[in-house]
């Protein structure tokens, strides 16, 4: 037993002194490789190209596209119609103009309640509208038949 002794001191001290710096640290690796799932398949359609095709001031035709909007963000005014999927177009022929206008809505309407409640006092909402001036197109020629 007193021959034990000595030897159990010394494997305890050997352990003792033979620690390692904290740099070397034993880490584990992983047992599966690291694979993307394959559910994010998204992200690669189109843009939906919104936003106005014609400018304030240009010459437009009947049933030429002014703008296309996912939400309602300019409204149609003077000779403008508006389709399902909210796209605003020409009814007649004319040069386009962008207006803003004070819009105050109903007291009672929800907009009022859910719009105007968040506005600082004195604020004052403007809603865009796209308007067509009807106009005859000048300077353009048309073969005539000769009679």
């Amino acid at each position: 037993m007193a021959a034990l002794i000595p030897l159990l001191l010394k494997s305890r001290l050997g352990t003792l002194l033979s620690c390692q710096p904290f740099g070397l640290v034993c880490a584990r690796y992983a047992s599966k490789k690291a694979g993307g799932s394959s559910k994010n398949r998204g992200g690669k359609s189109a843009g939906r190209r919104y936003g106005y095709k014609k400018l304030d001031g240009n010459f437009v035709h009947a049933g030429n596209i002014l703008a296309t909007q996912g939400a309602i963000r300019w409204h149609p005014g003077a000779h403008v119609g508006i389709g399902t999927n909210n796209t605003l177009y020409a009814l007649e022929d004319g040069i386009v103009r962008f207006t803003k206008e004070v819009y105050v809505p109903a007291p009672r309407s929800p907009e009022a309640v859910s719009v105007i409640c968040k506005l600082p006092k004195g604020a004052v909402l403007y809603k865009t509208f796209i308007n067509v001036i009807p106009k005859k197109q000048e300077g353009v020629f048309k073969l005539v038949g000769m009679s």
